[in-house]
C-alpha cells in the first residue's frame, strides 16, 4: 500500500517509476495504490518485501503486510465487484500487500 506525493512533475515521475517497478516485479493492482503479489510461502513474501525496499521512493508512505490465502479469502467486498486481477493470484499462496 502506498501514498506518494504527486504535486510536482518530479513527484509524478517518481510515483510512475515506483508503480511500474511494482508491476515489473509481479504485483497486481487490487485498488488504487494497493498492490498485491502472490508468493509461494512466507520466506518468499519476506524476500519480496526486501526487494521492494531496494526501490522505495524517498518521500511518501509505503506499507507492507503479509497475509495468508485463507486470511485473504475472508475479506468482504462491501461495494463493487472483485477485480479480474485477483483471480490471477491462484490458490494456496501467501499474499503480500
Amino acid at each position: 500500500m502506498f501514498d506518494l506525493p504527486v504535486e510536482t512533475k518530479t513527484q509524478r515521475r517518481t510515483y510512475s517509476k515506483f508503480r511500474k517497478e511494482l508491476i515489473r516485479q509481479g504485483f497486481l493492482m487490487m485498488q488504487y495504490s494497493i498492490y498485491v503479489k502472490s508468493c509461494l510461502n512466507k520466506e518468499a513474501a519476506e524476500g519480496t518485501v526486501n526487494l521492494v525496499k531496494r526501490f522505495l521512493p524517498r518521500d511518501g508512505h509505503v506499507r507492507s503486510i503479509i497475509i495468508t490465502e485463507k486470511q485473504f479469502e475472508k475479506m468482504n467486498i462491501l461495494v463493487g465487484e472483485e477485480d479480474r486481477n485477483i483471480s490471477i493470484l491462484g490458490d494456496n499462496r501467501t499474499i503480500e500487500f
